[in-house]
């Protein structure tokens, strides 16, 4: 099964509610904490029933990693024997996978953990996964204390960023010679911390600084996006592309200001049409319906401001979340627009390996539904260190310092999320 940890041969699933109201993060134990939580609603997850580990043999035999990773989830789950007594989307099995951008390194993984604990429109749940009927007394017994990160060692990345508005400047050049209509630049930063870095800490400053994104931890990896890929539940399908950014405004009057100029943009709309046409073509396909907003709107976070168009989908039969995430990626918002040129141009002009930043991060029930977004404002902790991600969308009106400052900005969830 291509598998670290071999599966055993009969999975014992039980969901079970649970009168338990304290935040999601609290149960989580420091070691390998799973997460996607928005809102304090989401999912919390620990232990390890089985795993998947995805090589790029796969994708050079033809074979995706998504569908690598579908057909094992299926594989897995159908030979479950589930009790559910709670029957929403995210009780019973579920696996949380984050996959690598280009499907180049050996960085994809697909958990099912041993325990789940969820919450959603106002209903808590727990779900254990054993090789045997029945499950521990002890699941929820005390996390322990979550431990501050310590004074950061920063570093740069790949490019410093003389060597970054360069490559923004080919990217812009390229651009105009034809072939390639938008690239999605990225860089990277390191900090180092006197100690291990609690991702724990992470998830409770991101959730807090950052309600409406989509805080995840899988398998080192831990961020707060704010781009919904997908998220399927039955045959419903919903997702939202942003591309097109502003910082926020110091005051009610600038923050308008800054949002009335985004809309105003041609390179902006230029860059979000791209990314909206990019998602309707590869969904279409697994629709029997499919609505897009007529035009983007302002999404506001705490600390950024993004057009955003909305996508509602009716799915035809036997179409999985994991199913719709391989259609879509990689999206014009993170690739580029025509994707083939932008990812040439981007294993060019980067000079780096992005690991799993910007490819899809998220979770999978034993139904097919899921939510899964795109892993942003991010980091990969391994240890005492974090390597931070940000990126931009370079289409032909670009320019390198204002990509470079919009990079910064970028760094600034992680870097906050980083700092006692």
């Amino acid at each position: 099964m291509n598998s670290a940890i071999e599966p055993p041969l009969r999975l014992f699933v039980r969901t079970v509610a649970l009168p338990d109201d304290r935040a999601l993060i609290d149960h989580l134990p420091e070691t390998a904490p799973l997460a996607w939580i928005r809102r304090g609603e989401g999912l919390v997850a620990w232990g390890e029933a089985a795993r998947l580990r995805l090589s790029a043999e796969t994708e050079r035999t033809g074979r995706t990693r998504f569908a690598t990773a579908a057909e094992w989830a299926r594989t897995l789950l159908a030979g479950a024997e589930v009790t559910d007594d709670v029957n929403i989307a995210g009780t019973g099995p579920v696996v949380f996978g984050s996959f690598s951008f280009d499907g180049t390194g050996t960085d994809s993984t697909v958990v099912l953990p041993r325990v789940i604990v969820g919450r959603r429109a106002g209903r808590s749940w727990i779900t254990t996964v054993n090789d045997r009927p029945g499950h521990p007394s002890d699941l929820l017994a005390g996390s322990g204390r979550r431990r501050e990160i310590g004074a950061l060692r920063w570093s740069g990345g790949a490019l410093g960023d003389d060597a970054w508005r360069t490559a923004v400047g080919a990217a812009v050049d390229r651009i105009g010679t034809g072939g390639l209509e938008k690239v999605v630049l990225a860089r990277d930063l390191v900090a180092e911390a006197p100690d291990p870095i609690d991702v724990r800490t992470l998830l409770d400053r991101l959730t807090g600084d950052y309600p409406d994104c989509y805080s995840y931890s899988v398998d080192g990896l831990v961020g707060a996006t704010p781009e919904l890929l997908v998220r399927r539940d039955g045959d419903t399908l919903e997702s939202l592309v942003l591309a097109g950014t502003r910082p926020r405004g110091t005051d009610p009057d600038t923050d308008a200001a800054l949002a009335a100029a985004l809309l105003d943009s041609d390179k902006d709309l230029a860059e979000h049409a791209y990314a909206t046409e990019s998602l309707r073509l590869a969904l279409g396909p697994l629709s029997a319906r499919l609505t897009v907003s007529d035009q983007p709107e302002i999404l506001r976070l705490a600390n950024l401001q993004h057009l955003a168009s909305a996508v509602r989908a009716t799915l035809r039969p036997g179409v999985s979340a994991l199913d719709a995430v391989a259609a879509l990626h990689p999206t014009a918002a993170v690739g580029g627009t025509p994707t083939a040129a932008a990812m040439e141009a981007i294993a060019e002009l980067e000079q780096m390996d992005r690991g799993r930043y910007a490819g899809p991060v998220g979770w999978l029930d034993g139904h097919g539904n899921g939510e899964w977004g795109i892993a942003l404002r991010c980091a990969h902790v391994v240890g005492r260190s974090a390597r931070l991600f940000a990126g931009c969308g370079i289409v032909a009106g670009s320019e390198p310092e204002a990509e470079l400052a919009e990079a910064v900005t970028k760094f600034a969830a992680m870097r906050t999320a980083l700092t006692d």
